[in-house]
Formats: C-alpha cells, sequence, structure tokens
C-alpha cells in the first residue's frame, strides 16, 4: 500500500494522486495501487521554516507519518519539495521506504539518456534556499540554475494564488518564468513545487515540451516501487 503524506497543498495531493493512476498499467479496479492519504494541512509552512521565521513542521509531519504507518503503508510519498528539505529526517523515524522526489527526477533524467544537462528550477524560496535540487541533481552530474531575486518574488507569488485557487493568475506568470529560464540556456525547467504544474497544465506545446513534472516522475516511482513489491514473496509464503 502506497502511503501519501499530503495537504501541502490539497490540491497538489489530487493532482499527484491522479498521476498516480495515470502512471498504472491497469485495466480494472483491482490492478491499481491501493492508497492511504494524510492530508496534513495542519503542518506549518516549510518555506517559513527554512528561511528561519516560522514554526518547525518535522514533530507534524512525523504525526502524519506515523498515522500512514499505522494504515499499513509499506512505501510513502511526500507530494511537496520543499519538505524534502526534511527527508533525512523523516526516514531516520521509519523503516518504510519514503520515496526522494529529486531521485525521481534525476531517475527520469537518466531514462532519457540526458547527462550533465542544465535544469532550470522553479520552486518556492524555501527549496532554493535549501538546495534541495541543486544537490540532489549535481550528485548525479547536471547543473541548476534558479531565477533571480526578482523573478522569485514573481514565482512566490504565483504559488501562492495557486493555493487561493486563482490558477490561471498564477499561470501568466509562471508561463513567463519558465520561459525566462529557457532563454538562459536550460534544457528543461523543473516545476519543482507541486503548485506549479496545476497552473501550467494547458501552456502550449513548444513550452510543453521544455517542462519537466517532478509530480509526474514521483508518481511514477512509486508505481514502479509498489508493482515491484507486490511481485515479491510475503515473508509467509517465503
Amino acid at each position: 500500500m502506497l502511503g501519501v503524506l499530503g495537504g501541502m497543498g490539497p490540491m497538489a495531493t489530487v493532482d499527484f494522486m491522479a498521476k498516480v493512476i495515470k502512471s498504472t498499467p491497469a485495466s480494472c479496479d483491482q490492478d491499481h495501487i491501493e492508497m492511504v492519504v494524510c492530508s496534513a494541512t495542519g503542518v506549518p509552512d516549510r518555506t517559513a521554516a527554512i528561511l528561519a521565521h516560522g514554526r518547525d513542521p518535522l514533530p507534524a509531519m512525523l504525526d502524519g507519518l506515523r498515522r500512514l504507518e499505522s494504515s499499513g503503508a509499506r512505501c510513502i510519498a511526500i507530494p511537496c519539495n520543499t519538505a524534502h528539505c526534511w527527508h533525512g529526517a523523516l526516514q531516520a523515524k521509519t523503516s518504510v521506504p519514503i520515496l526522494h522526489i529529486v531521485d525521481a527526477v534525476a531517475d527520469t533524467l537518466a531514462r532519457r539518456g540526458m547527462t550533465g544537462t542544465t535544469i532550470g528550477v522553479l520552486a518556492t524560496d524555501g527549496t532554493v534556499h535549501a538546495e534541495v535540487y541543486q544537490t540532489q541533481l549535481a550528485a548525479r552530474g547536471h547543473t541548476c540554475l534558479v531565477p533571480d531575486a526578482k523573478a522569485q518574488v514573481s514565482i512566490m507569488q504565483a504559488i501562492r494564488l495557486v493555493k487561493a485557487g486563482r490558477v490561471s493568475e498564477a499561470g501568466a506568470i509562471l508561463r513567463r518564468e519558465a520561459e525566462a529560464l529557457v532563454d538562459r540556456g536550460c534544457a528543461l525547467v523543473a516545476m519543482a513545487c507541486t503548485e506549479i504544474p496545476l497552473a501550467l497544465a494547458d501552456v502550449d506545446a513548444e513550452l510543453r515540451t521544455r517542462l519537466l513534472d517532478p509530480t509526474e516522475a514521483l508518481a511514477r516511482a512509486c508505481v514502479e516501487a509498489c508493482l515491484a513489491a507486490s511481485k515479491m514473496p510475503t515473508t509467509e509464503a517465503a
């Protein structure tokens, strides 16, 4: 069973679940992956915590983690990029594997045969400041470019608009900033906040080919992990 530590934000969690379903090779209900979701909307703002002017979200995330464990989750996903700043701390508290969203992105690039790629990162201030993408992708041979300070302010505004349900307004801002990163030489632009794919769902085909969706990459990684686990013999059978 896949456990989803969600609610950061709620629409992004639903989007992730839809992508898990779309990524699953299924011909009937019973072919799909069982999921249990903790929509932990009470988790304090992750970016505020990273920038040292907000409450620590780790206790609330650990509470959600325990709920997923007690519900029978055997693999866990967190459809929030910024929350992955605490991935190591969360994984240290459980034996249940927590898939890392940036590992899923790196694996996607590898499957495409892309090495030494320059990736643009559209993300929250927290994700950028914590270098969640820069560190992980550098270890896999890629380079990241982030927006300048003025553009980053606009991106944060757009993310807040999505959370408030004003998706079309956010899309116009994010389209401009994605195009700016492409113009700076990025081969692909990672929509590295789970709200961003919601706002850029209807971009034109030319820009669409340059966008990389980490939410979708994580969903596919979860499907692969759950299907592989379902083929393994149980302890009793062994």
